[in-house]
Parts: structure tokens; C-alpha cells; sequence
């Protein structure tokens, strides 16, 4: 699928491309939906519906328009789709909360991706591809902030750190700062952000390409205070698309987020869409 240029496209030098190169080998040919000669485990025969968050944000899905494939998400989304042997007019788009895709139960989409880390908690109620990205957690402030001036991880324990709740933002406050007011719950980023302009909350954590975002474009005299690090053993954020618990079509999901990875899509779409000026230091 073609993808338009947009002005707002951010610079692809302060993300670590790299990451992507994942565990996991491609097959050698994704069996598509046609292919396979059954639409059995589709929402739609002959269509495939994809979910993604009401609103969903920049730079994962541009104007909040994931029909355009403007953004990493929404062009992960279309190469997909066209792996399994979709054209573009037969993607269908829909709208969930963040936590009505996790939970058990039906679900009224084949696919969803909104940032959604893979963890064995959520394993429990949905299904995951394997990952298409990886990331870390930064702690982004403002310059009025006294988070501002922090160096360390020690620096922010006795300070008013916030996240969107149910994210593993907000579980890496809990579990690496581990800030003695306990990590501040909100929403949405939106409503974060907005607390964080308000001097209600110190300083907030979202993910490495929303921190280049909201800190570069959104905030006033936003500063990028540092990346968290990994535990040791683990591997960094990995954002896979959700799929209803025991779906018939997680093995043809999964085999065609490989192929992305292994011919380089993942990397080309993660370039052209993610990034950012500077960097973020490793606080310890």
C-alpha cells in the first residue's frame, strides 16, 4: 500500500532501530486468508477488521485517521493485512478502549494494536502475534519541573510520577522507580500530560517514541529526563497486536508480523515513522 508523506513525520535518528531485530524466524510463505481457502475465525468473511484506540495518537496513527496508513501503526496494520493476502479495501476499521481489547471475552475484531506490551498477565484473557516493535520507558518532564535536574533514578523517588493506568509505563514506575507517594494513575497520556502542565504531577512516563513527541511538540519546554532500564534477562517493551483468546488465526498473525520483520518491513516502516532529535540518557 502507498503512504502518503506527512510534514509532521519525526526524524528516525533517536530510536534505536535495532531493537527490532527480534528472536524468530519467518516461514518461508504467510498463508493468506485466500490462500488458505477458508474464512473461518474472520469477524467479516472476506475482510479483515482491525481495532485501534478511540482517539488513537500521533505518531502511531496520524489525525487520528488509521485509513490513510499514516503513522507506524496504521502502516503496520496495512502490511499486514496485505501479507495475509488483504487488499486495502478489504480493511476494516474499528474503535476499543485500551482495556476493553485486553479483556476476556469476544472480541468485534480480528486484530487491534495500540501499543499493547506483551506480558503473561494479559496472556491469560487475549492472544499476542509476535512482536513488531520494541521499545523502553522514559521519563518525560518540563523545565519548571524539579524533575528536570534528575540524574538518577534515586532523584525521582521522593517525586509525583504519573502514567496512563493498565500501560507498562505505569508499571515501571511501581517497580523501578518506586517513588514513595506511589506511582500516580490517569486515564489516558492526554490526561497525563495535562497534569504534568498543571504541576499536579512532577514528571510522567510513556514510551521512547511518544517521549521524542510530547516532549518536543506538545509541552512547553519539555525535557526528555532519561530512558528506565530493562531488568536484567528481560527483554525491552514489546508491542504485539491483540487477538481474541485461542483465535484460529493467531499462527497466520504471527507468521506474517515474521515475514515483516524478516524482509525488513518492520524496520523501513519504524524509520520512516518513529524518531526523534536527541536522545534520552540511561538513568540509574
Amino acid at each position: 500500500m502507498s503512504r502518503r508523506s506527512h510534514p509532521l513525520r519525526l526524524a528516525a535518528a533517536g530510536i534505536a532501530v535495532a531493537a527490532l531485530a527480534l528472536s524468530g524466524c519467518a516461514s518461508s510463505g504467510t498463508p493468506s486468508a485466500s490462500e488458505s481457502g477458508s474464512d473461518e475465525g474472520w469477524v467479516t468473511p472476506g475482510k479483515i477488521t482491525i481495532a485501534t484506540g478511540e482517539p488513537a495518537y500521533y505518531p502511531w496513527v496520524i489525525d487520528d485517521d488509521p485509513e490513510s496508513g499514516e503513522g507506524f501503526e496504521a502502516a503496520v496494520a496495512y502490511a499486514v493485512a496485505e501479507q495475509l493476502g488483504f487488499e486495502a479495501d478489504d480493511v476494516v476499521w474499528v474503535r476499543t478502549t485500551f482495556d476493553e481489547a485486553i479483556a476476556p471475552g469476544p472480541k468485534d475484531f480480528d486484530v487491534n494494536l495500540q501499543q499493547f506490551s506483551i506480558t503473561d498477565e494479559r496472556k491469560e484473557s487475549v492472544d499476542f502475534s509476535s512482536p513488531y516493535y520494541e521499545t523502553t520507558q522514559v521519563v518525560v518532564t518540563t523545565a519548571a519541573s524539579p524533575a528536570a535536574d534528575a540524574t538518577s533514578i534515586a532523584d525521582l523517588k521522593d517525586l509525583l510520577i504519573g502514567a496512563q493506568t493498565g500501560t507498562t509505563s505505569y508499571t515501571t514506575i511501581e517497580s523501578v522507580i518506586q517513588p514513595t507517594q506511589g506511582a500516580q494513575a490517569f486515564n489516558s497520556n492526554d490526561d497525563a500530560k495535562l497534569a504534568l502542565e498543571n504541576g499536579q504531577v512532577d514528571a510522567i512516563v510513556v514510551d521512547l517514541p511518544t517521549a521524542f513527541y510530547i516532549s518536543g511538540v506538545e509541552l512547553t519546554d519539555g525535557v526528555l529526563v532519561g530512558q528506565l532500564p530493562t531488568p536484567d534477562g528481560e527483554t525491552g517493551d514489546q508491542f504485539g497486536l491483540v487477538l481474541a483468546k485461542d483465535s484460529p488465526l493467531t499462527e497466520q498473525v504471527t507468521a506474517a508480523v515474521d515475514a515483516l520483520r524478516e524482509d525488513g518491513t518492520l524496520d523501513e516502516l519504524a524509520s520512516e515513522w518513529l524518531g526523534g532529535e536527541g536522545q534520552a540518557p540511561l538513568l540509574k
